[in-house]
């Protein structure tokens, strides 16, 4: 799992966090400013928001210096081009970017990491935030820019579009990115085997090394009898089911004696691969 909190915060950032909610197309939204509405109407419209929740028991209405800081957050996401239900998929993964722990200046840096460092379009950088919100509770010297420097040296390009995968990579602490790397060399490549591999196939580093990465070598080497060079030539080895595509393909060929490249016995559909080896 993906992880890269701002310092204190430690909100976990997964490949599946906020991905089934959708949010809105269009960029360019109307700029809201409401400072100067009364009390109730400003709560009123963060509560339409979803960033203020009144339903649970401890909740407590906010003072209006809350709401004024709360209010700072939104407008300048709304200046970034996000639109209501963008700020409302944000509340609804991560509220505590419009917690008072968090100033305006912070996710300000946020955003001229993704501008200058990225060097993302403002497009890209709305797209890459919706993919994983907690990047915007990310620490920009402490996570995101190691980050992006040690992606670059590991040769990962093309980390400015707006993909679910570059979101989540550019959310994780390097530490957590070198774990592939040692897992990588624990099994016998070298570093520069291991870099490679990673730029391959940069998926990897959002896989459990305990639950799917080190079961799926198991198998290969001890069940399948397949030499690691193998997962050299096809490092997409690692993101098929064991349970549902390589086990029941490799035993299958088994019983008829048939043995073929992993690139082959995994990529081709179940349609074809059972007609094939009736």
């Amino acid at each position: 799992m993906f992880l890269c909190s701002s310092i204190p915060t430690k909100k976990i950032c997964s490949f599946i966090s906020a991905t089934n909610i959708p949010f809105s197309s269009s960029p360019n939204p109307p700029f809201l400013l409401r400072f100067r509405t009364s009390h109730r109407e400003n709560l009123r419209y963060l509560k339409s928001l979803g960033i203020i929740k009144p339903g649970n028991k401890t909740y407590k209405s906010p003072s209006a210096e809350s709401l004024s800081h709360i209010l700072s957050i939104v407008n300048l996401l709304n200046s970034q081009g996000f639109s209501e239900a963008d700020i409302s998929r944000i509340a609804l993964v991560c509220d505590q970017v419009f917690s008072p722990e968090f100033s305006p200046a912070h996710v300000e840096s946020v955003f001229e990491f993704f501008k200058f460092d990225l060097a993302a379009t403002p497009e890209e950088t709305r797209g890459l935030i919706l993919r994983c919100p907690q990047i915007l509770e990310s620490n920009v010297p402490f996570c995101l820019r190691p980050t992006l420097i040690y992606l670059k040296e590991l040769d990962i390009g093309n980390l400015n579009l707006s993909t679910t995968l570059n979101a989540h990579l550019l959310n994780t602490r390097v530490d957590k990115l070198e774990e592939k790397i040692r897992f990588l060399q624990g099994i016998g490549f070298s570093y520069e085997e291991s870099a490679k591999f990673c730029a391959r196939f940069p998926a990897i580093f959002g896989y459990s090394i305990e639950h799917n990465l080190w079961p799926k070598y198991v198998y290969l080497v001890e069940e399948m009898r397949r030499d690691i060079q193998e997962l050299k030539m096809f490092p997409q080895y690692f993101a098929f089911s064991l349970r549902n595509r390589i086990v029941p393909r490799h035993l299958h060929l088994k019983e008829r004696n048939v043995t073929m490249p992993l690139k082959r016995m995994l990529l081709w559909s179940d349609q074809r691969f059972y007609a094939k080896w009736k």
